[in-house]
């Protein structure tokens, strides 16, 4: 088959190839997905687990990707839960290879059914920046309806699903970013909108029960003060190293999980909630997707066959 693959660690990106690779292997619990759309996250050739399988092993040459839109090909003895043909979206391991293929091999419990009325493009953009979202406001945040919640970032991949999420669930939103993504993040949903670039920000907003942060750095550092007493602060960028007044500070990694997939995916289908869609390559330009994709906006996909 045809994949995107590196040999060397020390390259990064500037050694991604397109190239012809063994079909995967389908294991206990997997299914071969024949790739239709796939994305990447721009820095995840810096990732330990890019690089080694579950026991620590070394297993260049690797393919990267872990967003996934396609139809399953091949069902491997002992799975269950999905059908030979169908349609399906999810988010792949971290220590196998990857997504930027013609096929992927992928544990059938990461991956959702996906309706036969939402395009693959769009698809394959949701379920990092979806479930990232849904996590760290429903699990980690545990965010009710009638609570406020502060984004920051709102206006990209992960901020705008987060935005659109806690809206939907009757919260009240106050995205953060730079002045000029205001309207944009208005039209997500947030009711209000403040900007980062403001010397002392923390002091323009009411306390909230919620900060969901992906930007980290000083924002992060600055967050806790915005929080009322026994709030939650939820970061995926970084550590947090200042607590809440009587509250949580939660730092995390999103997980593949269905449940959370089926919800996600159920919301895009009714139109509350869109990811953000920016340029859309073939598989032989993904290298260069690759090289170019830090600072443009909006989910780069890989449409694949």
């Amino acid at each position: 088959m045809k994949a995107v693959r590196t040999h060397d660690r020390d390259a990064s990106v500037d050694g991604l190839v397109v190239e012809e690779a063994p079909y995967p292997y389908a294991g206990e619990g997997d299914v071969i997905v024949r790739v239709r759309a796939a994305c990447f996250t721009p820095d995840e050739l810096t990732w330990p687990a890019t690089w080694v399988d579950r026991g620590g092993r070394d297993r260049t040459p690797v393919i990267p990707g872990h967003e996934v839109s396609g139809e399953v090909a091949e069902i491997a003895v002992g799975t269950t839960g999905l059908s030979v043909g169908q349609r399906v979206a999810g988010l792949t391991d971290w220590n196998r290879d990857g997504t930027l293929a013609e096929y992927v091999a992928v544990e059938a419990r990461n991956l959702a059914p996906l309706p036969a009325g939402i395009d693959h493009v769009q698809a394959a953009a949701l379920p990092m920046p979806g479930l990232t979202a849904w996590q760290g406001l429903f699990v980690h945040g545990r965010l009710e309806a009638g609570q406020s919640v502060l984004v920051h970032g709102a206006a990209g991949g992960v901020g705008a699903a987060a935005t659109q999420l806690a809206h939907e669930a009757g919260a009240r939103v106050i995205g953060t970013g730079r002045g000029g993504s205001r309207d944009a993040v208005l039209e997500l949903g947030a009711e209000d909108f403040l900007d980062l670039q403001l010397p002392a920000w923390q002091e323009e907003v009411d306390r909230v029960d919620l900060v969901f942060d992906a930007i980290g750095g000083e924002v992060l550092a600055r967050s806790a003060a915005v929080l009322r007493p026994g709030g939650t602060l939820v970061t995926i960028a970084q550590p947090p190293t200042v607590r809440p007044e009587d509250g949580r500070a939660v730092y995390f990694i999103v997980v593949p999980d269905r449940g959370h997939l089926v919800e996600i995916i159920g919301r895009h289908r009714t139109g509350r909630l869109r990811p953000l869609v920016g340029a859309v390559h073939p598989l032989d330009r993904a290298p260069e997707a690759f090289r170019a994709k830090r600072g443009t906006a909006g989910k780069t996909v890989i449409r694949v066959s």
